[in-house]
């Protein structure tokens, strides 16, 4: 199982990046799939998700009315599209893709423990 994550780099404060997640061999629409994000010395942290069970979407507060997520079924890939870029956006982004509890929110940081995994892309914002 692969999830490629890419569209990372270095943007300028208030600037816009636009990440992508391709998915091989699971098909996404299977799974709850989500973003996250790690900045150095912090813990990984939800950004965003879709839901598997009703396809609503889920954004920490920190990124709501500045990212959106999507996917594209046919093409088997998550994308997420980041606005108005801040400093303390910087960070290592993840693609995850797993069958989460019933019930439980997509956002649930533990319901990820034996999620497919993409590679991180780095987006760093400054200027």
């Amino acid at each position: 199982v692969q999830l490629q994550a890419s569209g990372g780099g270095l943007v300028q404060p208030g600037g816009s990046l636009n990440l992508s997640c391709s998915a091989t061999i699971i098909t996404i629409d299977w799974y709850a799939i989500a973003w996250f994000r790690q900045a150095p010395g912090k813990e990984r942290e939800a950004v965003s998700c879709i839901s598997h069970v009703d396809g609503g979407k889920s954004y920490t507060d920190a990124v709501k009315g500045r990212f959106t997520m999507s996917k594209d079924s046919d093409k088997n890939t998550m994308f997420l599209q980041m606005t108005d870029l801040k400093p303390e956006d910087t960070a290592v982004y993840y693609c995850a893709a797993e069958t989460i509890s019933a019930g439980a929110s997509c956002l649930t940081r533990e319901e990820y423990n034996r999620a497919y995994w993409g590679q991180g892309t780095l987006v760093t914002v400054s200027s």
